[in-house]
């Protein structure tokens, strides 16, 4: 399906995994190859716009009935490095969790169960012979969660405003695999000795058990992805989250309390006023 409109897509992040051509088996690694020449590589903003007019479709296309050739490419150090898009995956994957987002009228309207039944039915098929497939890509709506955090550090963002020939904004990390899983063990370390096991703890441990099914010369890439079209250019510029997490967790590691709860406090306030968003008008 072709891109239908050029209005930028404000409510999702980003983490995604960016794999060199070595990783894939050969006849993927040639696709990828021949792919990553292309003039033209489709951006997260071009993923979502077909997602949505898929959902605005009569009857609705809940889940692709084809799993999606795109990929992102980025180089590194020279190397080509590949994020699969696996659209129909995440899409089942995604699936599990619209019963915590939406009213049930509300969904059902927007997915009606006949439809909701049938990409379950059609996901725990392909399951059973991709017993081992996993997503390339996490998203979050209205929020980068705080684990995501943990995997990058602030000398490591890279933050562009938006420019006046239309350059959309950018604000984003990408730190080597081997760094990522570095600080995860570190952090949940740090969490497991000072403070009682929590939602931190846990999303920590889920994230730590997806990178180690990636290459261990991978790229990782937390993206705001549309969040820079829904908040202000100032907010964008003082955003230091990633530092305020680290800050918190060193603290904590030094016994520290007083100076972490400040650092969550910054935290959960610069967040919370990102998630209000997403019941404005």
């Amino acid at each position: 399906m072709s891109v239908v409109s050029s209005v930028p897509v404000p409510y999702a992040s980003y983490l995604r995994v960016y794999e060199p051509l070595t990783a894939f088996p050969e006849a993927e690694r040639a696709h990828w190859a021949r792919y990553a020449g292309r003039a033209r590589i489709p951006t997260a903003q071009d993923e979502l716009r077909r997602s949505l007019a898929d959902l605005a479709a009569t009857p609705p296309v809940g889940i692709p009935a084809h799993e999606s050739a795109d990929a992102f490419v980025a180089e590194v150090d020279g190397v080509v490095c590949v994020c699969p898009w696996r659209t129909r995956l995440r899409g089942w994957l995604a699936l599990d969790g619209l019963a915590d987002m939406f009213p049930g009228p509300v969904l059902d309207a927007v997915l009606p169960p006949v439809v909701r039944g049938q990409a379950l039915a059609d996901h725990e098929r392909w399951a059973e012979r991709n017993p081992d497939a996993r997503p390339w890509i996490r998203t979050a709506v209205w929020q980068v969660p705080v684990r995501w955090f943990v995997l990058v550090s602030d000398e490591e963002r890279e933050h562009r405003a938006a420019g006046e020939d239309g350059e959309p904004a950018v604000l984003r990390y990408r730190t080597p695999m081997v760094q990522a899983r570095r600080r995860l063990a570190r952090a949940l370390r740090t969490l497991r000795e000072t403070v009682d096991e929590g939602p931190l703890t846990g999303g920590l441990v889920d994230v730590g058990r997806w990178l180690e099914e990636f290459h261990p010369r991978a790229l990782v890439e937390l993206d705001y992805g549309g969040l820079v079209h829904a908040l202000p250019a100032r907010h964008l510029a003082e955003d230091r989250s990633a530092a305020d997490v680290a800050e918190g967790i060193s603290a904590l590691r030094a016994g520290d309390t007083e100076a972490a709860s400040e650092a969550y406090a910054r935290l959960s306030e610069r967040w919370r006023s990102v998630r209000d968003r997403q019941f404005a008008n």
